[in-house]
């Protein structure tokens, strides 16, 4: 057995028992009705959405996107690859007048292929099951089939996210020169030790959206800029949140959590053999929106000059329809 900083004891060798235990204390099945879609988006109401919207000060907006184009991180794992970007017409085809329109005019079109989490993105409550079951107790089969999700797709939640949003700079809090290490754990005690030092502006409460910087991100930046390239920043070894903090993501009541990671969770997991345990806990049981591979670090250089961490954020995903995950420009406004 080990202990986490939670008090709470983590059976390295038990994965099963231990989802199956904290699903049910954390499930949120039927808390919105049987027909529900939106899961713990219930919690951002309209007054949450005039509490963010008041947020705004100063005007300034930080874009939480990575970029989408052929040199991204993706390696191939589960098909994933980078979007290929493509021109359809051209300047040059302008130019040599070859594009058949009248007077003189002419244009530009292009045309892109992706996964849809191939880049910043949102994991839609159809993306993970446990033991063959989705969000609300649905079997995984009646809600995702060939033809996409037919039930809780992307593009049921395309209007909700918007509203308080937080940044909790663990990496800056915690970390060495503002950033985790690979593999580190996130506890509840390490995000309420965020909150305490950042403070009042920090609070974490209902119908937020909560963005977790770990300094992954700003590593994975320096790689690139040295000319090592991307690494295992998809699919490696990861700072993230640890599976002891479902209760608290429960008990907290946010609407939807992003990272700066690939996949949210610690990397490896803390299991001896388990693969993304708190995506099984989280999506299918609580309800819960995770956002991943988003880019918080100039709107975090912006929130430790001012000592402020809450502001206004809207990040609809693309609303394609049937889809367990769609990319997102998200916005934050202070």
């Amino acid at each position: 057995m080990t202990r986490t900083t939670d008090a709470t004891p983590l059976d390295r060798t038990d994965p099963e028992g231990a989802i199956a235990a904290t699903a049910r204390r954390v499930s949120n099945w039927g808390r919105w009705g049987a027909d529900d879609v939106l899961g713990t988006l219930n919690f951002l109401d309209e007054a949450k959405r005039v509490e963010g919207a008041r947020l705004v000060r100063r005007g300034v907006s930080f874009s939480l996107a990575l970029r989408f184009d052929m040199d991204g991180p993706q390696k191939g794992w589960r098909r994933r690859t980078n979007p290929v970007h493509t021109m359809l017409d051209t300047g040059t085809d302008a130019e040599r007048g070859v594009q058949g329109f009248p007077h003189g005019i002419g244009g530009a079109d292009d045309v892109i292929a992706m996964p849809l989490q191939a880049s910043t993105q949102w994991d839609g409550l159809g993306h993970i099951f446990d033991h063959g079951v989705a969000w609300n107790g649905r079997r995984a089969g009646d809600v995702v089939t060939s033809d996409g999700d037919r039930v809780t797709g992307i593009e049921t939640a395309a209007s909700q996210f918007a509203g308080r949003g937080v940044l909790l700079d663990v990496g800056r809090a915690i970390g060495d020169d503002g950033e985790l290490p690979d593999g580190f754990a996130i506890t509840t005690e390490h995000l309420q030790a965020t909150i305490a030092a950042q403070g009042e502006s920090a609070r974490v409460g209902r119908g937020d959206l909560l963005v977790v910087r770990t300094g992954r991100l700003a590593r994975a930046r320096r790689d690139l800029a040295a000319g090592r390239g991307w690494g295992d920043y998809a699919g490696g070894a990861a700072p993230g949140l640890s599976f002891t903090t479902a209760d608290w993501l429960h008990a907290t009541e946010i609407a939807g959590i992003a990272t700066d990671t690939w996949g949210f969770e610690v990397r490896p997991n803390e299991f001896d053999d388990a693969f993304q345990p708190l995506h099984q806990v989280v999506i299918p049981n609580m309800g819960l929106f995770v956002g991943e591979m988003w880019d918080p670090d100039a709107l975090a250089a912006d929130c430790a000059q001012d000592g402020r961490y809450d502001f206004w954020l809207t990040a609809a995903p693309l609303p394609v329809t049937g889809a367990v995950g769609a990319p997102v420009n998200p916005i934050a406004v202070k």
